[in-house]
């Protein structure tokens, strides 16, 4: 029997899996964040230290666990160098007492981004795409070659067209020309003002330059976006479609560059935006499907641990 970890690590927290090589989740558990580029190595040593020892816990295994695999998925690691400073902090993982016995070959470690383990656990193979609409965005494919294409991702400034952040900063701009008269009447100045509970709507600069607001808090503003447009207001209806038409951009971007046109594929969207109540996944799988019959839009199988745990299963079996 094979036991392997997956560690899907962010911004936000680290998930890790211990799975075994039927592909059964033993062990799961989270911590604390661990983007290293943000919070350190140290704090993101910590993270997956944590992650791993009550995943291991949690598993219920008196005897002393052989890892013969790891997969560790990570946001903003991409880069040689980054994949170095990953590698080092497996070695640390391994000088300390986890009540794990390693066995880790050079071959079974693996370092990837999170874009990855998010395409092998939403589809449960590693071929296909995935299609990421959270806070920012970013579309990625590999295919039965193993050639990756990446599309986006370049952040709030540069890009991160169909995000929660831009359609947030498109519905605020909306309705501030809509109140100056620029634009056609539109419900969001009325929705804004009571989600912030503000006197007016001239009142966004107060919350938005004068309480120094950041990405997150921004994009916080979507569902308001969202419900409008599920209201049938005509500006928030346009906006969603504008995010709708970047996305499926993007994906037909990664469709042609490591596909063919007939290719049957899965295409599997992860993050926040596609749980709107406006239908932004119907309309999106409707523009995409027209372009490409042969693709199929879905929603995850998985989660982004699993996917790398898949990975590390597959360094066991070649």
């Amino acid at each position: 029997m094979s036991y392997v970890l997956g560690i899907d690590g962010g911004g936000s927290k680290t998930v890790c899996v211990l799975m075994d090589d039927l592909h059964l989740v033993l062990g799961r558990a989270e911590a604390g964040p661990s983007n290293y580029q943000s919070i350190g190595i140290e704090a993101t040593l910590q993270s997956i230290q944590s992650a791993i020892k009550n995943a291991v816990e949690a598993a219920i295994i008196t005897n002393t666990l052989k890892i013969d695999a790891i997969c560790l998925g990570l946001a903003g690691v991409g880069r040689a160098t980054d994949i170095e400073v990953v590698k080092g902090l497996v070695k640390e993982l391994q000088n300390n007492k986890l009540l794990i016995n390693w066995a880790l070959q050079p071959a079974n470690i693996v370092i990837c981004n999170d874009a990855l383990i998010a395409l092998v656990g939403g589809i449960g193979k590693p071929v296909g795409i995935v299609v990421a609409a959270g806070t920012g965005s970013i579309v990625f494919g590999r295919n039965h070659e193993g050639h990756t294409k990446r599309v986006g991702g370049w952040g709030y400034i540069l890009g991160d067209e169909g995000s929660a952040y831009k359609i947030a900063i498109a519905g605020m701009n909306a309705a501030l020309k809509s109140y100056d008269g620029r634009e056609i009447p539109t419900s969001l100045i009325v929705d804004l003002k009571q989600h912030l509970d503000l006197e007016s709507i001239e009142d966004l600069i107060e919350v938005v330059y004068r309480q120094k607001w950041g990405v997150k808090q921004i994009a916080a503003l979507a569902p308001v976006v969202d419900f409008a447009a599920a209201s049938g207001d005509i500006v928030a209806n346009m906006i969603i479609d504008d995010a709708v038409k970047e996305l499926v951009k993007a994906t037909s971007t990664v469709i042609d560059a490591i596909f063919t046109t007939d290719s049957v594929l899965e295409v599997v969207t992860t993050g926040s935006v596609w749980r709107g109540r406006c239908k932004i996944h119907e309309r999106f799988a409707a523009s995409l499907v027209k372009k490409f019959p042969n693709v199929n839009v879905i929603f995850p199988r998985y989660e982004p641990a699993y996917g790398a745990g898949l990975l590390a299963l597959q360094t066991t079996q070649n």
